[in-house]
């Protein structure tokens, strides 16, 4: 017997430490009141970051438009190089059937 009050005295020292630290939780603090000024200049400052991201939305959009423009002129540009080597290679063979 003497050893198992041993093993619960010892457990309870050991636990009350962890029952404390569990009872005492951090709770976050009550948030502050705004005052009326604070509230403005929030509000200013969600609204700057909206403005910025419609610039960025815009950006975005004025680029995708360019890089699209672009592809088209390289598509176009290609076909022009595979016509013009077609008809090149054409007058070539041409020629040679003339020179025979």
């Amino acid at each position: 017997m003497q050893k198992n009050t041993g093993i619960r005295r010892s457990l309870a020292i050991v636990s009350l430490p962890l029952l404390l630290a569990g009872c005492a939780s951090d709770q976050p603090p009550p948030a502050p009141i705004l005052s009326g000024d604070q509230m403005m200049r929030e509000s200013q400052g969600m609204a700057q970051l909206g403005n910025r991201w419609q610039q960025g939305k815009r950006m975005v959009e004025q680029g995708q438009n360019l890089q699209a423009e672009g592809q088209a002129k390289i598509d176009e540009g290609r076909r022009m190089v595979d016509e013009g080597q077609k008809i090149m290679r054409e007058s070539e063979d041409g020629y040679k059937n003339i020179k025979q």
